[in-house]
């Protein structure tokens, strides 16, 4: 059964920008080691994995509702590079061209839409790979979702399952919105509880099975710093798992549509990226 892959276009894109130099340019003189390098990425995995459909997903920084519910979120991720922004606005063309679909959403994040799309793929039979470089995408495994974790440096993505859920924090994939919540994730910007780590929120979670129930057990904890930060913060972490959780978006399940080698051959040529063509193309 060839799976759907859903990919996170943003971390790719900031990925490979960092990765490649900007020295790499098209014909007009501006750089496009961002698309190169994210071509590269995704391609890797098409290789690996035939799917029957690629999907690249965007949408913004940070949705808005994640903000109101706590305004630092996000709020030490950098602006968007000069010499990244062109190409960023060229990738719906350049990745369309490969016959691959781009679908974004004007206020949830591109996170919110692999989940979803997971969630079709896996209601309708199906399989899905999630390709990112956000552990939070970890409460979507499952039998039929496998997350392609991206790491910088690594030849390939890392295939990430429940059971590599399981043994990397010792809960199942579901319970990772309520783990980030009691640990925090510096990346977002959400603190979590105070002094708790990735062992104590597992143990925590195992013991009471969410959230909710550690917090609603709360003064019954014996720890004395412990039971204070979590009677006094109640709020503050619901909604750091609020935000955590994927929302769903009103999309529909793509259909069946493979990689165009040829057009993504000449959509690479015409940015000045002819080993890749060469690539995509031997025979062009």
């Amino acid at each position: 059964m060839q799976p759907l892959l859903a990919v996170d276009a943003p971390s790719m894109l900031f990925r490979a920008y960092y990765a490649l130099p900007s020295s790499i340019k098209g014909p007009d003189g501006e750089p496009v080691n961002a698309l190169l390098g994210a071509a590269n990425l995704i391609l890797r995995e098409v290789e690996t994995h035939g799917p029957r459909a690629v999907v690249l997903c965007f949408g913004p920084d940070a949705a808005h509702y994640r903000v109101e519910l706590f305004p630092d979120y996000h709020a030490d991720r950098e602006e968007l590079p000069a010499e990244l922004a062109p190409q960023w606005a060229d990738s719906r063309d350049f990745f369309e061209a490969f016959g691959w679909t781009v679908a974004s959403h004007e206020s949830l994040e591109a996170d919110d839409l692999l989940g979803t799309y997971a969630r079709l793929e896996a209601e309708a039979g199906g399989r899905a790979l999630l390709m990112t470089g956000d552990r939070d995408m970890f409460q979507c495994a499952n039998e039929r979702v496998t997350v392609l974790y991206v790491r910088t440096g690594s030849r390939g993505a890392e295939e990430v399952g429940p059971k590599e859920v399981q043994a990397r924090y010792g809960i199942p994939p579901e319970l990772v919105p309520d783990f980030i919540a009691l640990r925090g994730d510096p990346s977002d910007g959400i603190p979590g509880a105070k002094g708790v780590g990735e062992k104590t929120a597992a143990e925590l979670l195992r013991r009471d099975g969410s959230l909710e129930a550690v917090l609603d057990g709360a003064i019954r904890e014996t720890r004395p710093r412990l039971r204070g930060e979590l009677v006094e913060h109640r709020d503050e972490l619901l909604a750091y798992k609020q935000i955590a959780t994927l929302q769903d978006v009103g999309l529909e399940r793509p259909p069946d549509r493979p990689t165009d080698w040829a057009a993504a051959a000449a959509a690479a040529r015409e940015r000045g990226m002819n080993r890749l063509a060469e690539r995509l193309d031997p025979s062009d």
